[in-house]
């Protein structure tokens, strides 16, 4: 997971938020051990925001993923955050098993599994 942490402050610094000021960085683990990085991006009509873990994952997608194992989420603050509600369904979408851990600038950190942060998810049937 520390690469994956230096990845997620490292891609911090090209965050896009002037509205919020709050800079995310995310960095993810594809089944074949990839690593996929992602920031938010804020837009002045709000409902178009992109968060860092989902930037990160459709990067993921779009090299081919289907599969993440982690996810890293970086905030440059004194506690941690986790994802929000549509990012974990995201998370849940394509991880249905990734470890995903919350650090930011001090030692603090939150480590979980999806089931954890969204029991009864939304989920693909595939019967």
């Amino acid at each position: 997971m520390e690469e994956l942490i230096e990845q997620a402050r490292a891609v911090v610094q090209h965050s896009y938020a002037p509205f919020s000021e709050f800079r995310v960085g995310a960095a993810v683990r594809d089944e074949q051990g990839r690593i996929h990085t992602g920031v938010n991006v804020e837009n002045s009509s709000y409902g178009l925001t992109q968060c860092a873990e989902r930037s990160a994952i459709c990067t993921a997608i779009g090299a081919g993923a289907r599969n993440i194992t982690a996810v890293v989420v970086y905030t440059p603050t004194d506690t941690p955050h986790l994802p929000c509600g549509a990012c974990r369904q995201v998370i849940r979408e394509f991880g249905a098993d990734a470890k995903i851990l919350s650090v930011c600038d001090t030692d603090a950190c939150e480590e979980h599994t999806i089931s954890e942060l969204l029991p009864k998810s939304f989920v693909l049937d595939s019967d």
